[in-house]
């Protein structure tokens, strides 16, 4: 498994897949499978049952994971998606966007 460049808290692009062109804040990575939850993006239907915190049940829509492959980092200039570099501003190591040249 390589370095992921998606991080909690960026905005993202969906670039492939059912939901492509759909854009969302990254609310958790998980790395052992290389996904991300992405926050109104591939939405799924649970159903529940009464419990002591949901004593009524029913059906809940929640974000499932989306494979980090098919998400891009939005460019902070343009809106639009962008790969992810990395380099040094003073003794910081910093990410920018490879297309305008913006530190993320």
């Amino acid at each position: 498994m390589g370095k992921l460049k998606i991080k909690t808290g960026d905005s993202v692009i969906v670039t492939a897949g059912d939901h492509k062109g759909s854009e969302g804040k990254v609310l958790r990575i998980i790395r052992d499978k290389n996904k991300a939850i992405v926050e109104g993006v591939n939405l799924v239907k649970k159903h529940e049952k009464p419990s002591a915190a949901n004593p009524q049940g029913g059906i809940s829509e929640k974000e499932a994971p989306i494979h980090i492959s098919n998400l891009s980092v939005k460019d902070p200039k343009s809106g639009a998606a962008t790969r992810v570099g990395y380099k040094m501003e003073g003794d910081k190591k910093v990410r920018f966007a490879k297309k305008s040249n913006q530190v993320i």
